[in-house]
């Protein structure tokens, strides 16, 4: 008996050309639901994620206001952004606003932290961000729209005076 015969089946059974596309299904399906995309995340941890509310602390260097406390206060829904694509709306749970700091030494060889007098003169501040909002929670960490939040992702937000461009420090959920 041939393994393939004249008609191109396998063992007399099989026709090659349907296992070759039904093998080409299996392997599109396998890559769709199991397999990583770009996001670094696969459908099937998508449909297991659980939509909780989450915290996100985010730090502001060098933000540069007149008076950054009437521009952004706690309560206020603002839009954010990761990796320059909008990715939903959050809460601004609360606003903490600090002068940045210089080390100056002192002549008994401490070195104590001073307010930055250029940082005073020019305006600029710190500000330390704790945003509130529900997101998907994965094993890995939390996903607002189709982006993974960690500590260090780079983070906008955006209101209707202003756009800040800000670091994660925390995640909570």
């Amino acid at each position: 008996m041939q393994v393939i015969d004249k008609q191109g089946r396998l063992f007399g059974l099989f026709n090659i050309l349907d296992l070759g596309a039904i093998a080409l299904i299996l392997l599109v399906l396998i890559g769709i639901l199991i397999v990583p995309g770009n996001g670094g995340y696969s459908i099937a941890q998508m449909v297991t994620a659980e939509t909780k509310p989450v915290e996100v602390d985010m730090i502001v260097r060098g933000l540069s206001a007149r008076e950054p406390d009437k521009l952004i206060q706690a309560g206020d829904k603002v839009s954010i952004i990761i990796r320059n694509q909008p990715r939903g709306e959050v809460t601004v749970k609360s606003v903490t606003f600090a002068v940045p700091k210089v080390l100056v030494n002192q002549s008994e060889g401490k070195a104590i932290a001073l307010p930055d007098p250029r940082a005073v003169d020019t305006f600029q501040t710190d500000a330390a961000l704790v945003l509130t909002a529900n997101a998907k929670v994965t094993d890995d960490g939390i996903i607002f729209g189709s982006e993974k939040v960690k500590v260090g992702t780079s983070i906008d937000i955006e209101g209707a005076k202003y756009i800040m461009r800000g670091s994660t420090m925390g995640v909570r959920f």
